[in-house]
């Protein structure tokens, strides 16, 4: 029998190494959760049966058309999640890997992130009444809007709410609707001044807006890149960084005039 050489052995060795460290490190959860589209909603209409948006001390339209917040949803905080699962996830149109943080960056248990989050829908949601009620010139001491949104967390909504608001209240300021009858989707947070931040997802809350029939997607600015990265057939991307600007480019669209591009 031939006699392995000592670098033979040794590579044989280190090869033993390597694939035991492999398949350790296949096997080993990361910090990371696989994500998919989630669900939808008109926030001028209802959800769970109860209206999105009330309004109280002003007469509000009949609108048409949708403007649908969008969202993710994703393996839970606690979920192991392995090498093989992000590879099927980088192959897959529907799925994503991301980082836990980025998905869940309060809390450690399933309580406390659902507290966080929805603070942080409470939040959003006055910035986006704040926000809406501002644009209008009214004073929230004669209008009341109350926001409801079962299962939905964090502040991504914030810019829809404050179109469906102002939609519900004054429209297009002519008489006509946001939408000019179309499916809008989007989303971006608010603050009180109106401006639109990012919120990550985009890809992925672009297949939900497409799948519940949207034709329009208004997407932060700042998230162009990832937004045209898997942009869905039929779906015009419509970027904005203000409440102002989102206006001035829905109003642009219903008129059938050039809007902002990514």
């Amino acid at each position: 029998m031939p006699t392995l050489s000592r670098r033979s052995v040794i590579l044989a060795a280190c090869s033993a190494v390597v694939a035991a460290l492999l398949a350790v490190a296949a096997l080993a959860p990361l910090p990371v959760v696989i994500a998919e589209p989630g669900l939808t909603a008109d926030v001028l209409g209802s959800n769970a049966g109860t209206p999105v948006i009330t309004v109280s001390g002003k007469p509000v339209r009949q609108t048409s058309g949708q403007l649908r917040m969008v969202t993710i949803q994703a393996t839970g905080p606690s979920a192991s999640v392995h090498f093989t699962d992000v590879a099927k996830a980088w192959f897959a149109d529907d799925q994503a890997a991301m980082p836990r943080e980025a998905v869940y960056p309060s809390g450690n248990t399933t309580e406390e992130i659902d507290k966080a989050n929805q603070k942080e829908m409470t939040e959003s949601q006055q910035d986006a009444t704040s926000a809406a009620l501002n644009h209008l010139h009214l004073s929230p001491s004669a209008v009341k809007v109350n926001l409801r949104l079962a299962d939905v967390g964090g502040p991504s909504a914030g810019l829809l709410f404050s179109l469906g608001i102002i939609d519900k209240i004054a429209g297009n300021g002519r008489g006509g609707d946001l939408t000019g009858g179309r499916v809008i989707a989007g989303t971006g947070t608010i603050d009180a001044d109106g401006k639109v931040g990012a919120v990550g997802g985009v890809p992925l809350k672009e297949q939900a807006a497409r799948r519940d029939g949207a034709t329009v997607f208004l997407v932060p600015r700042a998230e162009c890149s990832d937004a045209k990265a898997r942009l869905p057939k039929g779906l015009q991307l419509v970027p904005v960084e203000t409440l102002d600007g989102t206006l001035d480019a829905l109003d642009a669209l219903a008129a059938g005039r050039k809007t902002p591009t990514c």
